[in-house]
């Protein structure tokens, strides 16, 4: 079976690493690809698949695009409005989200099993999914800091529309204050100025979404006595659910882990 990963810019990624992995230690004969698909792309691209295809990863630009064209999706991926994960079968295409159970599991393997508030760096699909994460671990109070109000009204409904009824408010990502249990960065390295890295520094627990480059700036100023969960947690735990769903399969998460982290000092 046929599996791959597709986005815009796309050679970055660690997801073939990854799934490749996981096939080789459960002896499954399954190939896992990268393909750029640009925004819009993707109607064209599923249309041109035949019935060896059995999954696709989405990232950036086509997470928001992907639920609007699958014949079922998820109810967690219809709160967030995205959907990183299509797992193709029985000629339909269902639409899910694994960055917000992955991301729930990548903070409780670090020991910390609930969150009461938190701030969340940026506003785009990446931070609708992170902020989704958090509320589901308990969160009641959420600030996105963003550089742009407007572009962050998709995540401000997204979040307010959870069935917990969190309270969401935004800031200037420049002088906004950064509180809570954790801070989640859905930003890129370069915009992690030192004002910004100083402002985090008083929250405990952070959560950088990357993982390349790798530390980012606020996670390099994570010391003792504070919690860093990576971009690399998430993706191992978000890909191991996407596993799972394509091959119906437990994933062996410690052989993918290990990959990417080879691959990771390799670069």
């Amino acid at each position: 079976m046929r599996c791959a990963v597709l986005g815009d810019p796309i050679g970055h990624s660690l997801s073939p690493v990854l799934h490749r992995a996981g096939y080789a230690e459960e002896g499954l004969d399954w190939t896992y690809e990268a393909h750029r698909v640009v925004a819009g792309g993707l109607p064209g691209f599923l249309a041109g698949l035949d019935a060896s295809w059995r999954g696709l990863s989405l990232t950036m630009p086509l997470k928001r695009e992907a639920a609007g064209i699958a014949t079922t999706v998820t109810d967690r991926a219809r709160l967030a409005g995205a959907a990183n994960t299509l797992v193709l079968a029985g000629g339909g295409v269902l639409a899910d989200n694994t960055d917000i159970p992955g991301a729930v599991a990548a903070v409780r393997e670090r020991g910390v099993s609930s969150v009461t508030s938190a701030t969340v760096l940026g506003g785009g699909a990446t931070a609708t999914s992170l902020g989704l994460a958090l509320v589901e671990l308990g969160a009641t109070r959420l600030r996105l800091l963003v550089r742009s109000p407007d572009r962050a009204e998709p995540t401000l409904v997204a979040l307010r529309s959870h069935p917990a009824h969190p309270e969401v408010s935004v800031a200037d990502l420049a002088s906004g204050p950064v509180t809570g249990d954790a801070v989640v960065s859905t930003i890129p390295a370069a915009a992690q100025g030192p004002d910004l890295v100083a402002r985090c520094r008083e929250v405990p627990l952070v959560f950088e979404a990357l993982y390349d480059p790798w530390p980012t700036p606020l996670a390099d100023s994570v010391g003792p006595g504070r919690i860093l969960v990576g971009g690399l947690d998430l993706l191992v735990h978000q890909a191991a659910l996407q596993f799972e769903a394509f091959t119906g399969r437990s994933a062996p998460l410690s052989a993918m882990r290990e990959a990417g982290e080879t691959a990771l000092r390799e670069r």
